[in-house]
């Protein structure tokens, strides 16, 4: 269930910064165009797959406060920071050479991929898009380490 509140939180956050012309970044976009190219569709799926996801990280989360035996906000901004730093060099970078409808750095004119790579750090989805992941994903953290906190 907590991993459902801090994923929620999260999409929310991102979502805002979206609008709000921070950042191109829109997981729920990237990860529904791994089953199927109409958008539309692909960001209902992409939602519901997101919380998936969002729900292993957090047990993930859960387990590593397990190991340390405890929980606190600032234990989980920490480790939102290991999850984005790991999302933004490895992740993201590697994520055309598996995706089918992301183009990858050398796709020229010719590609008809849906999506843009998203580059080191996010960066072709906007300057501010590494900012932007980090502070939704120490949010994330956040919210895991006070929700599950053992008094």
């Amino acid at each position: 269930m907590f991993g459902l509140v801090a994923t929620t939180a999260l999409t929310a956050a991102l979502i805002t910064a979206q609008l709000a012309g921070l950042t191109r970044l829109d997981f729920p976009l990237v990860l529904g165009t791994l089953v199927t190219e109409d958008p539309d569709r692909a960001r209902v799926v992409g939602f519901f797959l997101h919380l998936g996801a969002g729900q292993g990280f957090a047990l993930g989360y859960a387990a590593t406060f397990a190991l340390l035996h405890r929980a606190t906000w600032w234990i989980g901004a920490l480790l939102g920071l290991l999850h984005v730093g790991i999302a933004l060099t490895v992740l993201l970078p590697l994520l055309p050479g598996v995706h089918p409808r992301m183009a990858s750095q050398r796709a020229g004119l010719a590609s008809t991929a849906v999506l843009e790579p998203p580059g080191l750090f996010g960066l072709n989805y906007g300057i501010q898009t590494p900012a932007v992941a980090a502070v939704v994903h120490v949010m994330y953290g956040v919210v895991l380490g006070l929700l599950l906190k053992a008094d």
